[in-house]
């Protein structure tokens, strides 16, 4: 088969989507509220709200068709294999956070931070808006594919087993279809929002600077986490995140973990053998739910900031301490869609650090202006989480059941 070029692939899609909702929320901001513009505004805002609604109408059907035929095909090992992940993606949760207090301890008593972000234009609500509730929150769907998975490994189910690989290949044929094909208009559409309200040039240079130090240390975590899982399962990491472009790409426009999961699992994919397809089925959507390492990098780093641009001081090391382990913990039960983890946790913010409602409101704003990045970082970094969970999977002797049923089923056939 012949090899599409580059500007028939999903990068070169998602770049153009980018740069065309730029250009043109830019072209709708300068044109002085003219009816034209506003028509186009708000044409624009509906069909982001309905692929909006669309992509999360489909993210529960894409965690059950995935975590759930995973479980079963690890038999036996189901349950430790499902403790594993829960305990390397909260240790690279708090790991994060505390690298990241760290380093505002460090650095940011030597900014001078200015925290006016006055003067948006107001986005209009959607004129039209088609609402597709999802089947089921995405933490009900979670629970209910860990549950049924696990029973169904338990007592040996082959009826419900054959069900959710049928099941499964169903959701496969949604998400190439559907899902992969409107991402770069749910993409075009929210970066001509933020281009049109004023985000783009007026609210991200006043926090450049911190911005561009939460992004360095993403990219410090990333290199650590894929370098531990390459020593640790004896594999070439390289060879996965040379494959994470698309996903890295499509996490900045959708600023959700849940809306990237498809195009994250084709980039795993591509990855093998160097992932096994078992832990890749089952941990990819698995940990795009509860591993938020970069969300939780830029949640620690940027409280420090508004701590001491508001209060006038940073919290005490005890009270950070406390806030980035229970932040890990938020992090596991906060849902992948845009600001997921700053608004789980703002309990912790309010309760363990303090935050009047002027702090937590500043604190949803600056975290906004990159939860794209920090998005894009929890994404990649399930990769190396994955590798960690072959490695395991190898050195304890778990076998890839997928593969012995495809063998079985051949050797029936012959």
């Amino acid at each position: 088969m012949e090899k599409k070029g580059f500007i028939h692939s999903l990068p070169f899609k998602l770049l153009c989507a980018l740069a065309i909702g730029i250009v043109v929320g830019l072209a709708l901001n300068s044109s002085d509220g003219s009816a034209a513009s506003q028509a186009i505004l708000n044409v624009l805002v509906c069909v982001k709200y309905i692929v909006g609604q669309f992509i999360s109408f489909c993210v529960p059907l894409i965690i059950i068709g995935f975590i759930a035929p995973s479980i079963t095909r690890l038999g036996n090992n189901a349950s430790r294999m499902l403790m594993v992940a829960l305990c390397i993606a909260y240790v690279s949760s708090i790991g994060a956070a505390l690298f990241a207090t760290t380093a505002g301890f460090t650095i940011l008593p030597h900014m001078a931070i200015n925290p006016e972000v006055d003067g948006l234009k107001e986005i209009p609500s959607p004129v039209f808006a088609l609402d597709i509730p999802q089947i089921m929150p995405v933490m009900s769907a979670l629970f209910f594919s860990v549950l049924v998975g696990l029973a169904a490994a338990w007592n040996s189910s082959k009826y419900i087993t054959g069900i959710l690989e049928e099941f499964q290949s169903i959701v496969l044929s949604i998400v190439t279809k559907f899902v992969i094909p409107v991402l770069p208009v749910l993409i075009g559409t929210t970066f001509c929002t933020l281009a049109y309200e004023g985000s783009i040039t007026k609210q991200l240079p006043i926090f450049l600077a911190i911005i561009l130090i939460v992004m360095v240390g993403h990219y410090i975590w990333l290199a650590l986490l894929y370098g531990i899982a390459g020593a640790y399962s004896g594999r070439n990491s390289m060879n996965i995140l040379k494959n994470y472009g698309p996903a890295y790409m499509t996490a900045v426009g959708t600023m959700s973990s849940a809306a990237t999961l498809s195009v994250a699992l084709q980039c795993a994919k591509k990855s093998e053998p160097t992932l096994r397809d078992d832990m890749v089925s089952f941990g990819i959507p698995l940990f795009a739910n509860i591993h938020l390492c970069g969300s939780v990098m830029t949640e620690t780093f940027f409280v420090m900031a508004v701590s001491k641009m508001l209060y006038g001081e940073f919290p005490p090391v005890s009270k950070m301490i406390i806030f980035c382990l229970l932040l890990g913990v938020f992090a596991i039960g906060a849902p992948g869609v845009p600001g997921g983890t700053v608004m789980a946790s703002l309990g912790l913010i309010i309760s363990v650090l303090g935050f009047d409602e002027t702090g937590t409101a500043l604190m949803l704003t600056i975290f906004a202006l990159q939860d794209s990045f920090g998005t894009a970082c929890n994404v990649t970094g399930d990769g190396a989480l994955t590798l960690i969970l072959t490695g395991y999977a190898e050195k304890h002797g778990i076998t890839e059941h997928s593969d012995e049923m495809k063998k079985a089923k051949a050797a029936n056939i012959a």
